[in-house]
């Protein structure tokens, strides 16, 4: 078993940490420094190049990638093709296929609309009819009578989830024959796409926002958009924009520039034609801070490399610790066996294993015999070195795969992965006959015990407690019967 750590062994840890942090710091200073230094001196004035918006767009782009690969895939899932060919029968399989689609991926909706019977499911079940003269269901009809690529990727509100506005990819749905029998796909909720502008406002230290073709501010990210205008405002309302808009015959991409209170902005434009947008890239100039601003960001570089290291450090430190805590949690400290908690834990997993690749597994619990009068006529120290010695007997009789445990007192526990009820029935009687053989040492004493097995086989619609519960029952029998012998759980 490990040992308890130390106050002694975390000291060179931390003077580590101590000094990583130091010398962090210290060159983040001296950086800083002398870069303002040499540009205060050379006087040179360094502009950083705009970030086109062709950087964002592609990590856009690729964001997006995952929503548009798990659409097309359920655009071609057979189940989804074959459930609608089979005439939509039970709707409970479509609504937990969706339901599975979007808690597995992270999707924020998903549904599939059926051209046969124009039902629009949903991960909650059926949401609605949809219906050619409402407005609302226009961007269905859209994708199956205009849209000619198979999919769009379209900015809607989300009619499941409370009217939000979501990110939409609808991708068509056709049956063997190529013939449209729906559309189907899934939703990003925009907040996950203002998380997406804020990191590349990070990244780039631009400004980065999106404006529909009215001119008005659609999308920003958690701070706001240009001088913090606020989704909605259009770009009139912005200072130094307001002549923009003028500027922009739809659509248009390319590169414009304005004043605000005396410093220049670099604006880079592009439209989207998947969005229908306008994606805003925005770079002010600070003239001569241009060094200074290079230094700083040398300086929150090597600060960010120092932290990544600290947390590293002090992430394995926690770990280390960890382990030790859950292993303290999960061992029966005299046998070294698991105890309780640590055997529910795998063994449900084990169960779990068995059900999903179909495989027999047995469970055996073992009883010493008498074991209080041992403890009466030789002491509990005595009955301690007799539950070590058993608990080793059992170790060398199993395989590496198999689960042993302690289940209290002189009970012990054993789950047998991939064992028939054949080769349960021998090993328990293996371990019956040697421990009625051996014996286990005591201030010269040879002590010997016996012990009583209950042995179960898991039942398919078994649980952990119902498997050990037959398991106790057979081994209540063998100790009614006499004791020292194995007895198999009625079916």
């Amino acid at each position: 078993m490990p040992s308890v750590p130390s106050t002694t062994s975390q000291r060179p840890l931390l003077l580590l940490l101590l000094v990583l942090l130091g010398c962090g710091f210290l060159a983040t200073s001296l950086a800083s420094y002398y870069a303002a230094l040499d540009s205060v001196r050379d006087n040179i004035v360094n502009t950083e190049l705009p970030l086109t918006s062709d950087n964002v767009y592609s990590e856009i782009q690729k964001d997006l990638i995952t929503p548009v690969l798990i659409s097309s895939m359920m655009a071609r899932d057979t189940f989804v093709r074959d459930w609608v060919m089979s005439g939509e029968q039970d709707v409970a399989q479509m609504t937990r296929y969706l339901r599975e689609v979007q808690e597995h991926y992270g999707a924020v909706t998903s549904f599939f609309v059926s051209d046969q019977t124009l039902t629009y499911y949903q991960a909650k079940g059926v949401l609605k009819h949809v219906a050619a003269q409402e407005p609302r269901d226009s961007w269905y009809f859209r994708v199956r009578d205009l849209l000619q690529a198979p999919y769009e990727i379209n900015v809607d509100v989300d009619m499941a989830n409370e009217d939000r506005l979501t990110v939409f990819i609808n991708y068509k749905v056709f049956d063997y024959d190529k013939r449209f029998i729906g559309a189907t796909g899934v939703g990003l909720n925009v907040d996950a796409v203002v998380q997406l502008i804020d990191d590349y406002q990070a990244r780039y230290d631009r400004s980065v926002y999106f404006v529909d073709t009215d001119g008005r501010i659609v999308l920003t990210g958690a701070t706001g958009g240009p001088l913090g205008a606020k989704v909605g405002q259009a770009l009139s309302e912005v200072p130094g924009l307001e002549e923009l808009q003028a500027k922009l015959p739809q659509p248009q991409t390319g590169d414009f520039e304005y004043q605000e209170q005396g410093r220049a902005h670099f604006l880079n434009v592009r439209f989207i034609p998947e969005l229908d947008w306008y994606l805003f890239v925005d770079k002010h100039e600070t003239g001569a801070l241009a060094g200074i601003r290079q230094s700083l960001y040398l300086n929150l570089l090597i600060c960010l490399v120092v932290t990544v290291i600290v947390l590293t450090l002090v992430s394995l430190a926690m770990r280390r610790y960890q382990k030790r805590i859950a292993a303290l949690a999960t061992t029966d400290q005299l046998t070294e066996l698991l105890n309780r908690r640590g055997f529910d834990l795998l063994a449900n997993q084990a169960i779990q294993e068995a059900r999903r690749n179909p495989s027999p597994l047995c469970a055996l619990l073992l009883d010493l015999d008498n074991f209080k009068s041992l403890n009466d006529s030789h002491g509990h120290l005595a009955g301690d070195q007799v539950l070590r010695g058993f608990a080793n007997n059992l170790r060398d009789n199993l395989r590496q795969s198999d689960i042993i445990g302690r289940w209290g007192g002189e009970e012990f526990i054993l789950l047998l992965k991939d064992t028939s009820l054949e080769q349960a029935r021998l090993l328990a009687e293996k371990v019956r006959r040697q421990t009625e053989q051996s014996g286990f040492d005591y201030q010269g004493a040879s002590l010997q015990i016996t012990t009583s097995i209950g042995l179960a086989e898991l039942h398919a619609d078994d649980s952990l407690n119902e498997l050990l519960a037959r398991a106790d029952r057979a081994l209540y029998r063998a100790k009614q019967a006499g004791r020292n012998r194995t007895c198999e759980a009625s079916t």
